[in-house]
């Protein structure tokens, strides 16, 4: 493990002393004596590292992105509004060992020349912003924070910023509008944050796992990261197991791990002896697998080659009881609910599947309504600014493609 290393052994790893105790900081330190601000950008470069926010960019050549020459500040924004239905990691990682997102985050701005850090932390997550004022605080009062780090001419202010639990505002631009104070519309792309971000100015956003991964990086090197996973999918992954298991939670295994070991081997299989019948690799908003596709590898190249996405890795495993028509129902109230009504194909898609599906539900509907549904889904997907609608989109039309007899069935 790279992440939840030492987890179990040392019980309080989620304070200072614990996290010290691990060989916390010390990747912080070799950063800022043995390698320069170009040479970090390189190491994540060469590491192969890949956003773990859902869309798989390669965050050293997001770091590139920023124009050092404009004479304007420099933020980076740590993304910790998990929102994503059946995703729990960056919980996790703040749960149980805040200080080594907060040394990822000390190297990264040093790396970009960095010296204002958000945490934009979903609103519902009182306790966990609470811990990461604490491992804010002692980080500072130990000057691995704040001002004059590590006895350096760097600073590094970090503010933890609650959100109000907008799922839209996990979009890295709707993010911002939110830090800003604005309603956390998504903005139309480019410009990208890397030059017109917060106020303005240049700014990175990275999720808490890939920043979780940075001090590995740095104080081991790109190729002891490279030497987990696979070709174009190193390091490890942070697995989110949830739906008809019987035992859930949070496994960090290599990038590739099968999806069906996954199940059976960590989740440890289905209760009550009850067959598989389908599954949502990436979170809710990818689409769903049947029960004899599962034989795939969990890295961000197989299951686009296998029609779906690695997005969170929040992996909903759901048994032979459960209806799929439901399942299409819920996830699309859900979609409803959080677009923030600035696109008219969101807007008014999502609540038009929301009726539709609760008529196909209800035995209301005609044969033509599950077309129907399809032929919504493919007028929103890619006509949006953000790609809310996409999220939407993409798991329901696989279900009712996939299990087309579900909904048949219940037609009046």
């Amino acid at each position: 493990m790279i992440i939840l290393k030492d987890v179990d052994t040392i019980p309080n790893i989620n304070t200072l002393e614990g996290y010290l105790q691990a060989g916390g900081y010390r990747a912080l330190r070799h950063g800022m004596e043995k390698l320069d601000p170009e040479t970090i950008t390189e190491y994540v470069k060469d590491s192969g590292l890949r956003g773990r926010g859902g869309a798989g960019f390669p965050t050293g050549l997001k770091w590139s992105f920023v124009p050092k020459d404009t004479g304007k500040p420099i933020y980076l924004c740590c993304n910790a509004d998990e929102s994503e239905p059946g995703t729990f990691k960056d919980r996790e990682i703040i749960l149980k060992k805040p200080h080594i997102l907060l040394e990822g985050i000390a190297i990264a701005s040093y790396a970009l020349d960095c010296h204002h850090c958000f945490i934009y932390i979903r609103g519902e997550f009182a306790h966990e912003a609470e811990i990461l004022r604490k491992a804010i605080r002692e980080a500072e009062e130990q000057h691995f924070l704040g001002k004059n780090i590590l006895g350096s001419d760097f600073h590094l202010n970090v503010v933890v910023y609650r959100g109000a639990g907008a799922y839209i505002c996990g979009e890295e631009t709707g993010l911002i509008e939110s830090i800003e104070g604005k309603r956390g519309y998504p903005r139309i792309k480019p410009p990208f944050p890397a030059s017109v971000g917060v106020n303005q100015c240049p700014t990175v956003v990275n999720n808490v796992e890939t920043l979780a991964f940075l001090p590995f990086i740095v104080l081991e090197g790109p190729d002891a990261y490279k030497r987990f996973g696979s070709e174009n999918n190193y390091g490890t992954k942070l697995y989110c197991l949830s739906g008809h298991l019987n035992t859930p939670g949070v496994y960090e295994l290599e990038m590739g791990v099968y999806l069906d070991e996954l199940i059976e081997k960590y989740g440890g299989g289905i209760p009550g002896n009850r067959k598989l019948k389908a599954v949502i690799p990436g979170g809710s908003s990818v689409p769903v697998l049947k029960a004899d596709e599962v034989h795939v590898r969990m890295d961000f190249d197989s299951l686009q080659k296998a029609g779906t996405m690695l997005g969170s890795a929040g992996v909903i495993v759901m048994d032979d009881t459960t209806s799929m028509v439901d399942a299409a129902l819920n996830l699309a109230k859900f979609y409803a609910h959080e677009s923030c009504g600035q696109c008219t194909p969101c807007r008014e898609g999502t609540g038009w599947l929301v009726k539709l599906l609760k008529k196909i539900k209800d035995g209301r509907g005609d044969k033509n309504d599950p077309d129907l549904a399809v032929d919504i889904c493919n007028n929103m997907e890619g006509n949006t600014i953000c790609p809310l609608a996409d999220a939407a989109a993409a798991p329901i039309r696989s279900i009712v493609q996939k299990f087309r007899d579900e909904f048949d069935q219940r037609l009046g």
